[in-house]
């Protein structure tokens, strides 16, 4: 059975394209995107089936969301993170879940986990006051998943929690004018003193150890999965698919040009385009190929609830980083051997050029970080890190 959401998506892909340059102009997805999108199921990928979700495939909905960075880097950015919260939530209380999906099974999530918030224990839950920065695609959402620290009562942090908050809680500040992934609406979100009840938050510590409480309704394979692998590749996907839809326009653009200089002749007859061109499709390739067969090895081992080890989940970070790494390595040789034309805005090159490095300065794309932790386990250290 093949990807039934891929083939929904692909007839949207040419008129998405027609919209890269307005939603890079404007600095968010077209209301009728979302829409389109929405019809087709992507965002119900990794919904649960108890709320009308798909709970497809985590290999599948990473390739649906390259299809579409490929043709639009900002809208392939928020179709993966606004894609990705359905499954964490599935991991929150069944009161939680119900919260959100029950009206309305349709309804968006949108997160900033940074621990920024500020947890104070009251009768029932906590009181939630902070404001947070990139929460791509807010302006789709009702809810937010944001990550803030309990304070005891010397003032200090004794844990770390994300926490679901409805709309009426916070306040959206349009502060989102940058350089790459212009589109996305990574806006800031502003909580002052609102009332979070004990259902509607998530210990970190406890979500890496692979459990959550709403894997009481929702026993599939798919929500035995770490975090660090789900989340991770939905920052890294978008980047992989821009760069892969860059190396697409840059092969087309490229196929008839001319030189001017340097002796003149056809491009595609240089041999140095001809090898820039093999090293970019073979990082782009060692990428996917590597993401999707740990995916596929970290799903192969939930589905017959045996224990995910450590040195997986260590090497699923470790590739998905580098991941990011090839995929902004390849469009940077490919945008300096396209020449001048490439500077122009607007083109498909540069902008591929720009998401691709605005998309690999997410915190999960820290390369020597997640290599470090990758390194300390190999040498059998403790890696203590929620992003494993």
């Amino acid at each position: 059975m093949g990807n039934e959401v891929l083939e929904s998506v692909r007839p949207l892909l040419p008129a998405i394209a027609e919209r890269a340059h307005e939603t890079d102009e404007s600095r968010r997805i077209p209301e009728r995107t979302i829409r389109e999108l929405v019809e087709a199921g992507v965002f119900r990928m990794l919904q649960p089936r108890r709320y009308g979700g798909l709970e497809s495939d985590a290999v599948e909905f990473y390739e649906v969301v390259r299809a579409i960075s490929a043709v639009c880097g900002s809208t392939g950015w928020v179709a993966s993170v606004l894609g990705v919260h359905p499954w964490q939530l599935a991991l929150f209380t069944e009161q939680a879940q119900d919260e959100v999906w029950g009206e309305d099974r349709g309804t968006l999530v949108s997160s900033a986990y940074a621990p920024v918030g500020r947890l104070t224990p009251v009768d029932g839950g906590y009181r939630l006051s902070g404001r947070w920065g990139f929460s791509s695609g807010c302006e789709h959402a009702r809810w937010a998943l944001l990550g803030a620290l309990v304070v005891g009562s010397q003032g200090r942090p004794v844990d770390f929690l994300t926490v679901l908050v409805p709309r009426s809680d916070y306040r959206i500040e349009d502060v989102w004018d940058v350089v790459g992934l212009r589109g996305t609406a990574s806006n800031d979100i502003l909580v002052e003193s609102a009332y979070v009840p004990a259902h509607r938050v998530i210990r970190n510590y406890e979500q890496a150890q692979l459990k959550g409480p709403g894997q009481k309704v929702n026993p599939g394979p798919l929500y035995r999965l770490p975090f660090a692998a789900v989340f991770t590749s939905a920052v890294t996907a978008p980047v992989v698919g821009a760069v892969a839809g860059g190396y697409d326009s840059y092969t087309s653009a490229m196929q008839e040009r001319v030189r001017l200089s340097l002796g003149g002749g056809r491009f595609a007859e240089d041999p140095f385009a001809q090898a820039a061109i093999a090293r970019a499709s073979s990082e782009i390739d060692a990428t996917i190929l590597q993401m999707d067969h740990n995916l596929r090895e970290l799903s192969a081992l939930a589905a017959g609830r045996r224990e995910i080890p450590m040195e997986l989940r260590l090497r699923t970070r470790r590739d998905q980083v580098r991941g990011t790494e090839r995929a902004v390595a390849a469009i940077d040789l490919l945008f300096k051997t396209a020449g001048g034309n490439s500077l122009r805005r607007g083109n498909p090159i540069e902008r591929a050029w720009r998401d691709a490095h605005a998309g690999s300065v997410h915190v999960a794309n820290d390369v020597e970080r997640a290599l470090v932790m990758y390194g300390r386990g190999v040498f059998g250290l403790t890696v203590e890190d929620n992003l494993v």
